[in-house]
């Protein structure tokens, strides 16, 4: 059960509703997850519905990074809504069921994609440590550019935004679906709550994986 009263569409004031629509109609098609908490605050669930479907859906980067960056940061912070509705959105976008599994059970991803492995070691260690190693900074800026950077950064900072806030309000899984994330263990037993995400295994990138990408924009 929610910390937080949840939203009946029927009880809504009128800018409540004015942003539930907003929601409904566009491309996510239903209120979920922490906007069920922000319409307490209507201009703010405006504000967060708008910059979610930005990152979401109007990005540089293809789905299934965004994706990708999505679940490190649910498997992160354990937000359990937050994996069960990215885990497969990130398998229908082309991520593998194995490494999805793997960050699942916080082992280590065996990627063959390299950009999957980038985008997966820049979330990793953005979570992990509040920072990236240059290398794999440099290798996402020279693919995707200034403006893929950025968004990624983005992506995976306003994720996390979401996962507190779930988590914070308990909000609910939908009915009958059991809790897909298993506590793991973390390298500083006084937070154990916080997992400790393995690195990606991948192979050494061939030339083409730093060339040829949008470049910096």
């Amino acid at each position: 059960m929610a910390r937080i009263p949840l939203f009946n569409p029927d009880l809504m004031t009128a800018e409540q509703e004015r942003v539930y629509r907003a929601v409904v109609d566009g491309p996510r098609g239903t209120v979920v997850g922490p906007l069920r908490a922000a319409l307490h605050r209507p201009e703010l669930a405006d504000c967060w519905q708008r910059f979610g479907a930005i990152l979401r859906y109007g990005t540089s980067l293809p789905a299934r990074l965004t994706e990708l960056a999505i679940v490190v940061t649910a498997r992160r912070w354990n937000s359990q809504l937050e994996w069960h509705i990215h885990a497969d959105a990130a398998k229908r976008a082309g991520i593998g069921s194995a490494v999805l599994d793997a960050i699942r059970e916080g082992e280590a991803p065996r990627f063959a994609d390299q950009e999957e492995a980038d985008v997966y070691e820049f979330a990793r260690q953005l979570q992990q440590s509040g920072n990236v190693q240059e290398e794999i900074y440099q290798r996402v800026m020279a693919r995707w550019g200034n403006v893929g950077v950025v968004e990624l950064g983005a992506v995976i900072g306003y994720y996390t935004l979401v996962s507190m806030t779930l988590n914070v309000h308990d909000i609910p899984l939908p009915d009958g679906v059991q809790p897909p994330l298993a506590p793991l263990a973390h390298v500083n037993a006084a937070h154990e709550s916080l997992p400790t995400l393995a690195p990606a295994v991948a192979a050494e990138p061939a030339s083409s994986d730093v060339a040829g990408g949008p470049g910096n924009r």
